[in-house]
């Protein structure tokens, strides 16, 4: 259910030094391994420095925000020189520029004063600092596209955070190949059936609102259409799936079988399932059991799910959550 190819991949934003580039204030980087070597495989990134791109040296004074946690400046620790209207004047002409890079998300760098996506220190006048701030470039990026789906990368270390943002992203490009299409209610309807178990785990009501929206009449503008059931879906996504969301999803797709498993074969899934619920086995152990039912008893309505294979199995990510 994936293409690897160079052409093919998922383009994503990244701040540069978590690709291993020596371009912090301090001349060093952050590489991170995951993301370089392991997502890195079925990505193609487009690295970002705000500092660096904007116009300061490597190395360079250390900054950070100052004043009001909502539009606080950007200035030096030491000589006090604010670097907020370069890196905002320089911002808004690269955001223009990647809003033809066909991003499917981004990657800032935690604690960054310029990439940080949430808790930043913001020092306010008598210097005491409070994490209440969004890095200025960050910021700029997420109000200009609130859609995309954007992370840290200390936040991914969070197995279930991680899961969740590879799973987004895959939906997002999945998304965008559809849109090169001229609107149709019946690419969208197939968009949306193949959708349907993966959007059941992450909100079993906004699973209803998306549905009610592929239902209207034929006379709905589809370009209308298209617009509204895309807000909807990256709500949806944006709520993490959760246990008992996904033990009702394996139900469900169990209740496919129930003709073909014997009693045995039920009880097993019935216990692995449950097994789940409880935290004694991850989401990869009941998920390959249903895939294998699904190659068995050749399932067409799930072999189309992308629930069941919604990322690279090689990423190894359900295997944590």
């Amino acid at each position: 259910m994936g293409d690897t190819s160079t052409e093919n991949r998922i383009r994503l934003g990244i701040s540069t030094c978590l690709l291993g580039w020596d371009v912090r204030y301090d001349g060093t980087h952050k590489l991170d391994r995951f993301l370089r070597d392991t997502l890195g495989g079925y990505v193609e990134y487009v690295p970002v420095c705000p500092e660096v791109e904007c116009g300061m040296t490597t190395p360079r004074e250390a900054l950070r925000l100052i004043g009001d946690p909502d539009k606080p400046r950007l200035i030096t620790i030491n000589t006090r020189k604010d670097y907020t209207d370069q890196m905002q004047e320089w911002g808004r002409r690269k955001l223009d520029e990647l809003a033809g890079e066909a991003l499917c998300g981004y990657i800032f760098k935690s604690r960054s004063p310029s990439s940080g996506m949430e808790r930043i220190k913001v020092y306010d006048k008598n210097g005491v600092p409070a994490k209440t701030g969004i890095g200025i470039f960050a910021r700029m990026f997420m109000e200009r596209f609130p859609q995309l789906p954007v992370e840290d990368e200390g936040r991914l270390h969070d197995p279930r955070l991680r899961e969740n943002f590879v799973e987004r992203i895959f939906v997002m490009k999945r998304w965008r190949e559809l849109m090169t299409d001229e609107p149709s209610r019946g690419l969208l309807v197939d968009f949306h059936t193949r959708h349907k178990m993966l959007i059941m785990a992450h909100s079993p009501r906004y699973y209803r609102e998306l549905g009610r929206i592929v239902a209207e009449g034929k006379d709905i503008d589809e370009a209308s259409r298209r617009q509204r059931y895309f807000s909807i879906l990256t709500e949806a996504l944006s709520i993490q799936a959760s246990v008992r969301n996904h033990v009702n999803v394996l139900q469900h797709l169990m209740g496919y079988f129930k003709k073909q498993l014997t009693p045995d074969e039920k009880q097993e899934l019935i216990d692995i399932i449950e097994d789940y619920r409880r935290g004694f086995a991850p989401l990869i152990v009941p998920v390959t059991i249903i895939n294998h039912y699904v190659r068995k008893y050749d399932q067409p309505y799930l072999k189309q799910q992308w629930y069941l294979n919604p990322h690279p199995v090689e990423l190894k990510l359900r295997t944590h959550v």
